[in-house]
């Protein structure tokens, strides 16, 4: 993955931040949204493409956009540095291959002892009853 060539295929757009901030929220186009094409990139390849098809369902829309927005700052400078610091934290955390589970096989000692205990804590549970006196 070269963030050079990934950084060329971002998008970026200014739109105004919501929420408080006086008169100087409505003149100010502060908060910057961040589109990426994740299925049109040239520089990932189709297994990266599907890996984080996968790993970032949720964060990417049916056409294969992902979008991030931040409008933490007053800045729109700040929140675009922002913006792109996350795009590639998430990039690198959604390219991470998940290791394979292997499944150990349990002894019959390891089972026995098991049920043993589950015995013993079973009986230990009866015996806090009050007496059945029929």
């Amino acid at each position: 993955m070269n963030k050079e060539s990934l950084y060329k295929e971002l998008q970026f757009k200014a739109v105004r931040s919501s929420g408080a901030g006086g008169q100087h929220v409505n003149k100010v186009s502060s908060k910057v949204e961040l589109f990426f094409d994740v299925l049109n990139s040239s520089s990932l390849s189709v297994e990266e493409k599907s890996l984080l098809r996968k790993n970032l369902a949720n964060k990417i829309s049916k056409e294969g956009v992902l979008k991030l927005s931040s409008s933490e700052s007053r800045s729109q400078h700040n929140n675009k540095e922002k913006v792109i610091e996350r795009f590639f934290e998430l990039i690198e955390k959604g390219l991470i291959v998940p290791k394979k589970r292997k499944p150990i096989k349990i002894s019959r000692a390891q089972k026995q002892k098991r049920l043993e205990n589950k015995q013993k804590h079973s009986s230990k549970k009866n015996l806090r009853r009050k007496p059945d006196i029929d």
